[in-house]
């Protein structure tokens, strides 16, 4: 997948308590959610983000207790893709999980400035800014199509009617 969009850049140890406070965690609608990304630390976050933009962090994005609500409210809040130089890896699952593309390049990270326009290729594991070009390894196939799917339970059901469409098969 290509995206291309404005780099909204944090530091490093963001943890999920710092995108969504525990009084919001109560809510079930992501576009809610979304209206209290990191309501707390910076206000206007919300506001500045245009669907597409692409979020780049630190070393260890996503610490913190294990709120699924985060990377829940980041995708549903349009951000198309997160770059960062490490992730948590409960975070990391919960992204996938639901379909929100993450990369991981600490050169990209280390290099970003707030407000560029940057482009991710996560099949061919390139991210570009600043007419520099930085290489990380791609999502793995078998990521790349949860991704595509929108998350683990679209690629799950899609798997179940593939697999059963196979004469001969029960699973």
């Amino acid at each position: 997948m290509i995206f291309e969009g404005t780099l909204h850049v944090l530091g490093d140890s963001i943890d999920t308590d710092v995108m969504i406070a525990g009084r919001y965690l109560s809510i079930l609608d992501p576009a809610q959610i979304a209206k209290h990304i990191f309501e707390e630390v910076d206000p206007g976050f919300v506001q500045r983000v245009k669907p597409g933009d692409i979020l780049v962090a630190g070393t260890n994005f996503g610490a913190g207790s294990g709120r699924e609500q985060a990377p829940l409210g980041l995708k549903a809040l349009g951000l198309s893709c997160v770059v960062a130089a490490s992730f948590s890896r409960t975070f990391y699952r919960m992204a996938i999980d639901l379909g929100l593309p993450i990369i991981t390049c600490p050169e990209a990270a280390r290099a970003a400035k707030q407000g560029q326009p940057g482009r991710v290729d996560t099949a061919a594991g390139e991210i570009t800014f600043d007419g520099r070009l930085f290489r990380t390894n791609p999502l793995p196939k078998f990521v790349q199509e949860i991704v595509d799917e929108g998350g683990l339970t679209n690629w799950v059901r899609r798997e179940v009617k593939r697999r059963r469409a196979i004469p001969g098969t029960t699973r």
